[in-house]
């Protein structure tokens, strides 16, 4: 994620960092040189450019934008969404380290939070791609086995039959039980919100559509503005294209919101402030340092 002040006029003109334009750039280009073809062709052919009519790039051009408004807020909210589901994630834990405290048991209670921290580094790993359980296996108790298909769950079915013995012995209160398995559940709710995010794209036809007609607006448009722009038309030709490659390549970068990309969610930064607040819960006194942003990049 791109951490930013407050851009000034030679950050908005020159800063790379989390722009699109590297992804677009070659795309851009492309439309810019057919745009300069098609002028210097209607330098020589004069005649055949006075019979096309702007009117319906306007049409197309106004239909695209709200297509492209519609897209661009779903993949947004789906960025939005993983943002908050991963802020439950914060709360619960907080919420479940603060409730065990009445474990009276500091060892057991060591190896829950431990095993909390590392549901978080698996669940990060989940959503990546990567081993969870290599990512999480420092703060794990048991073998890969023990945790059955799905270690993020299976970690949380851990913590829990533990909470439960821990009622059942009478060592805790009911409600006490309760309420750390309400946050468990809260837990579990993120989590499949998170999976859901992951495991279910866009619909394909919307974004097949846009794709295609994406281009071809910016491929016919220089035949409209050739004859009345002369060799402007280049420059506005490289404007629009810029504005609607690049939208649509912010769009496919936030409809997966759990990558590795700048614009994607810190990940890495929330896991390691769960870590923090797990360790100082515990009362350790060296705590890991709080992830910083690298050339403006917070992993």
């Amino acid at each position: 994620m791109i951490v930013h002040s407050k851009p000034n006029l030679f950050n908005i003109l020159f800063s790379l960092k989390g722009s699109i334009a590297k992804r677009i750039a070659l795309r851009s280009f492309m439309v810019t040189v057919l745009a300069a073809l098609i002028v210097l062709v209607e330098g020589l052919l004069p005649a055949f450019f006075t019979h096309v009519n702007a009117t319906p790039f306007t049409l197309l051009g106004i239909s695209l934008s709200i297509f492209m408004s519609f897209r661009n807020n779903a993949c947004y909210g789906r960025w939005w969404e993983g943002r908050q589901a991963w802020g439950h994630v914060i709360t619960e834990v907080r919420s479940f380290s603060r409730a065990s405290a009445v474990i009276p048991d500091k060892a057991l209670r060591e190896t829950l939070l431990k095993e909390l921290c590392g549901y978080t580094h698996a669940l990060s790993a989940k959503l990546r791609g990567d081993d969870e359980f290599e990512a999480a296996r420092n703060w794990l108790s048991q073998p890969r086995q023990r945790y059955g298909h799905n270690l993020c769950d299976g970690i949380l079915r851990v913590i829990s039959e533990r909470c439960s013995k821990l009622a059942t012995d009478q060592i805790i209160s009911d409600w006490r039980y309760v309420t750390l398995e309400e946050r468990l559940q809260k837990l579990s709710e993120a989590q499949a919100s998170c999976e859901r995010i992951k495991t279910t794209p866009l619909p394909f036809p919307y974004t097949l559509l846009f794709h295609r007609t994406n281009y071809i607006f910016c491929i016919l448009l220089p035949f409209a503005m050739a004859e009345p722009l002369g060799w402007i038309a280049p420059i506005f030709t490289t404007i629009v294209s810029y504005t609607f490659f690049g939208l649509d390549a912010i769009g496919d970068e936030l409809e997966d919101p759990f990558g590795r990309e700048e614009n994607d969610l810190p990940l890495d930064a929330m896991v390691r402030t769960i870590e923090r607040d797990i360790l100082d819960a515990l009362g350790a006194t060296e705590l890991p340092p709080s992830l910083q942003p690298v050339d403006y990049v917070l992993s």
